[in-house]
């Protein structure tokens, strides 16, 4: 059950200009909660103001709370409040081109790096996002939050993550594709692939929970999930590359030697599964990876998904990148690619947690507790709906015991996995059939073939 305190500071989270009192009052009767008194919630507020968890402006009517910060701020942009570093490196890089210094990859980024000692994200912003992001015992298994938020997760990270790659798909769009594989009329074909592919990367974070790692595995198939059918070469597709590439925009070259590329990349993984902290190791690899370059392109995306990486495994809030400027977000990277400074990209990944974590807080809060055996059994139910859908010649939705433990099904659940998975066919629509792996011409095949089994 959420406290008041944290529903108060996820709400604060969420927005970038502050809430008054009403506001307040509002948001919370919205919520379906009871009204707190004024003088309950100014004291509940003066409490969180006092540990520093959100901030105070103004005097009184005029009062407004805000996200608390870390830092004193230099300034805002997009509604963003920007370091006074921060704010530095944004005045540099929007220099035009021609008075900005021409740079290349710097390996005493990556080599000084000593997990433990080296920090981008100060003790007191790591403390901030884990209050923001723990919503679960640390011993619940990993993945176990991605799972509830699982089907908003994944329209938001899909949908987010490729707005800032410059797709034009709206979030109804994207939903409409990923759950009823209906594509945007009039949008360039790319577009519905790209997204596509977020949603493979997203299953392989989230179903692969508890062997996901910063290692070749994870980060190779993350990059061939996110670039399959986008790129000339398919030998591409989860491949270091082999030759130089450049970037637009910018005056920065990444190195171009492959032995180097391999030997970097190895090194980064070592040193990002051996940071501590699970928001560092987020952090970093938002850094690395794209400085690096290691892919032939899709290098960014990766470092989005890669960045759910220990989030999903500690069972913090995901980061989806909701409402994350397109703009910033480009030249916080160029703060790394052309000076291999981290602050204004910390400023915006900060700021980018505190609005995922309000949200999967509010979305968690709204939804009823998972059923535990669907939660347990989501891949093998999945294989048994393809098996049926797949199968028309089948005559039952029997579950034999045979079947349900190659579906890997303990013989205690046999039951209840039973009524479920024959429920689950029961109720079988074109709207959810994307959650089991199933496209509209195979429900469409197996729906005219044979009346629905109930």
């Amino acid at each position: 059950m959420t406290t008041l305190a944290e529903a108060l500071e996820a709400l604060i989270a969420a927005t970038s200009r502050g809430l008054a009192l009403r506001d307040i009052q509002v948001a919370l009767s919205a919520r379906g909660l009871e009204r707190v008194p004024d003088r309950t919630l100014r004291r509940r507020l003066t409490a969180l103001v006092a540990a520093g968890r959100v901030r105070k402006e103004g005097t009184s009517r005029d009062v407004r709370y805000f996200p608390a910060q870390t830092e004193q701020s230099g300034a805002q942009d997009a509604g963003i409040a920007l370091s006074t570093d921060g704010q530095a490196i944004l005045e540099t890089v929007r220099k035009p081109l021609s008075a900005r210094r021409l740079t290349g990859y710097d390996a005493s980024l990556l080599r000084d790096y000593v997990p433990g000692r080296t920090w981008y994200l100060d003790e007191q912003r790591r403390a901030h996002l884990h209050r923001a992001g723990r919503v679960l015992k640390s011993s619940d298994p990993a993945g176990t939050f991605a799972r509830q938020v699982y089907e908003r997760l994944l329209i938001d990270l899909a949908w987010s993550s490729s707005r800032l790659e410059g797709n034009t798909y709206s979030r109804l769009d994207t939903e409409n594709l990923l759950e009823r594989g209906q594509v945007a009329s009039g949008k360039d074909t790319r577009e519905a692939q790209m997204i596509l592919n977020h949603k493979k990367a997203i299953e392989l974070l989230v179903e692969g929970a508890q062997e996901i790692a910063f290692n070749r595995y994870t980060v190779c198939n993350l990059h061939a999930a996110l670039s399959e059918n986008l790129l000339s070469d398919r030998q591409d597709e989860g491949r270091v590359r082999q030759r130089e590439v450049g970037i637009t925009g910018t005056t920065y070259l990444p190195l171009g030697i492959p032995q180097q590329l391999n030997e970097l990349l190895d090194q980064l993984l070592v040193t990002a599964e051996a940071i501590p902290d699970p928001f560092e190791q987020a952090f970093f690899a938002m850094v690395h990876l794209p400085y690096l370059q290691p892919f032939i392109d899709v290098n960014k995306r990766t470092s989005r998904l890669a960045a759910n990486i220990p989030l999903i495994r500690h069972n913090l809030c995901p980061l989806s990148f909701i409402d994350v400027p397109e703009q910033l977000y480009v030249e916080a990277t160029l703060g790394v690619y052309e000076l291999r400074r981290t602050t204004l990209l910390a400023d915006l990944f900060v700021w980018a947690y505190e609005r995922s974590a309000a949200r999967y807080r509010i979305v968690r809060d709204s939804v009823p507790q998972p059923d535990p055996i669907r939660l347990r059994y989501r891949n093998a139910l999945s294989l048994f709906v393809q098996e049926i859908v797949r199968s028309p010649a089948r005559a039952s939705t029997d579950c034999s015991a045979d079947l349900l433990n190659s579906l890997g099904v303990a013989p205690e659940d046999h039951e209840a996995f039973a009524v479920l998975a024959k429920a689950t066919i029961a109720d079988l629509h074109d709207g959810v059939i994307a959650r089991y792996g199933l496209r509209p011409g195979e429900f469409d095949a197996w729906k005219n073939a044979r009346a629905p089994m109930r």
